[in-house]
């Protein structure tokens, strides 16, 4: 029996736009077995919430979703981390937000605790007072002579997030890279449970401030699907503008800083301009630079100002105008191509095993865009067109989100030439169900798990960031490079610190 056929067997409870299978511990035990025979069933999420499981796959040779849940009355379950590399760090978020346990884990140290939160296990039935003073990180053995290890972080030179890298090296070469993250651990479910999707919109904005709008739309369609509430026309076709939009204008921004770690700070200089000019023409159309707190369930906060929107059309055009001459400089300069091509090579086979999504996929070959496999709104009737590469390095990178560049705006022409008129907000009605959404950021696909209760407040709440599939394919990557290549690769995958800091 494959995974998927064990799944299906579990007994369906109701969830949008596909039902939750609730499979018995001992079904569930037979789980990671089957997901070894069907390596195309991929781990898309794993959370959980007291004494029970969850789990969400794509079966990407059919391009359908899986929910699976089991009971773990007990405080454990059956790993999945042998059968999925990809859950490992699932697994130790698990234990340390509501001491679940995974039974076989490849890793069982903790991952957000750091031994310094007032409560241990803050999102069980019985939360504990934590009197124990912080223990010393622990990181993984390393064997042989000749290698020493470089600690960076958590604390950065720039104005960044906060995240320790362990590089174990011989010489240059780095051996192996290990990331601890945690730092800016905000305690975002607990804040958003018992209160209403409108009230807790706030903190999904918040959960990776570059990421607001895509995150924003997957916790509003989440919701949406839960209460079975579709938003007007209008505000599907804003949204994805808006969701483009931040799209363009963080490829431009990654571009630009990509090349300054390559010590070419012109570009980073050209790109940093542009975006600045499409950040103030989203102020000028919705009152915010980042579109913070506009996307909220049942629709938009705000109508975009028509002058706005004419300043949005004019920062497109003066990136479209630019991109070519640019593209030009970054090819003609065999300086800057020395550094990216060939670094920070990421296989195929990696990408496709942790189920890799958004420019880190598809730059290693991994063909998985939530806009072309789950098409809405304005999507269903004109897909984006799929940048695919396979050479998995820096440059592959930034080929793709070129690429993404080019075809965003295009987009979002498309979009605000053919807005419908109408209202932008449907009220969201108070009653219970579970919806599931997914929404291609410009990382990857977010995938927000929401249940309600019958009052319409979250019960249970997972908004899974791309990064969570991401960071551990940099540790990957950046094997057999230089230390003076950390910068680039880091860069190049722009993984989010807050975004699994949940």
């Amino acid at each position: 029996m494959s995974a998927a056929e064990l799944i299906r067997r579990g007994k369906p409870l109701p969830c949008r736009p596909v039902p939750r299978h609730l499979l018995a511990p001992e079904d569930f035990a037979r789980l990671p077995a089957a997901l070894v025979m069907q390596p195309s069933l991929a781990l898309l999420s794993l959370w959980a919430e007291p004494a029970m499981l969850h789990a969400a796959f794509l079966d990407e040779a059919d391009g359908t979703l899986l929910l699976a849940s089991t009971p773990a009355e007990s405080g454990q379950y059956p790993a999945l981390s042998p059968a999925r590399p990809g859950a490992v760090r699932f697994e130790r978020m698990i234990r340390d937000l509501w001491g679940l346990e995974a039974v076989g884990g490849l890793d069982l140290r903790a991952w957000l605790d750091h031994g310094s939160w007032p409560l241990t296990l803050p999102l069980s039935p019985r939360p504990a007072r934590n009197g124990a003073r912080p223990e010393q990180p622990v990181f993984l053995p390393v064997e042989g002579e000749g290698w020493h290890q470089i600690p960076v972080g958590p604390v950065h030179a720039g104005i960044i997030e906060p995240g320790h890298f362990r590089f174990t090296v011989q010489g240059e070469l780095v051996v192996r890279l290990e990331q601890r993250l945690g730092y800016t651990h905000k305690g975002t479910l607990g804040l958003m449970l018992g209160k209403s999707p409108r009230t807790a919109a706030r903190f999904a904005a918040r959960i990776s401030g570059d990421s607001t709008v895509a995150h924003s739309l997957a916790f509003a369609e989440a919701a949406e699907a839960a209460s079975a509430t579709t938003p007007p026309p209008r505000a599907l076709w804003l949204r994805a503008a808006m969701l483009e939009l931040e799209r363009i204008a963080n490829h431009l921004n990654d571009w630009g800083a990509i090349c300054n770690d390559a010590s070419f700070a012109w570009l980073h200089a050209q790109c940093g301009l542009l975006r600045e000019g499409l950040l103030r023409a989203h102020m000028d159309a919705f009152g915010h630079r980042l579109m913070m707190d506009r996307v909220i369930p049942g629709g938009l906060a705000t109508e975009p100002q028509p002058s706005g929107i004419a300043a949005i059309l004019a920062a497109l055009a003066a990136v479209e105008a630019a991109l070519p001459g640019l593209v030009s400089i970054y090819e003609e300069h065999a300086s800057l191509q020395d550094r990216m091509v060939g670094t920070g090579v990421l296989a195929p086979a990696l990408a496709a095993g942790f189920a890799a999504g958004g420019v880190v996929g598809r730059a290693s070959g991994r063909g998985f865009d939530a806009r072309v496999a789950f098409p809405n709104g304005p999507y269903a009737g004109g897909p984006p067109t799929m940048a695919l590469r396979q050479e998995g390095d820096v440059d592959a990178r930034v080929r793709v989100r070129l690429a993404e560049l080019t075809e965003s705006i295009r987009l979002v022409r498309r979009i605000l030439a053919t807005l419908p008129p109408g209202e932008i907000h449907a009220p969201l009605p108070q009653r219970g169900g579970e919806g599931l959404a997914l929404v291609e950021g410009f990382r990857g696909e977010i995938a927000t798990w929401m249940a309600l209760d019958d009052g319409g407040l979250i019960r249970a709440v997972f908004p899974r960031d791309p990064s969570w599939l991401q960071w551990p394919l940099l540790e990957a990557a950046m094997e057999g490079n230089i230390v003076a290549d950390f910068p680039l690769c880091n860069k190049s995958f722009n993984c989010s610190y807050s975004g699994v800091d949940l």
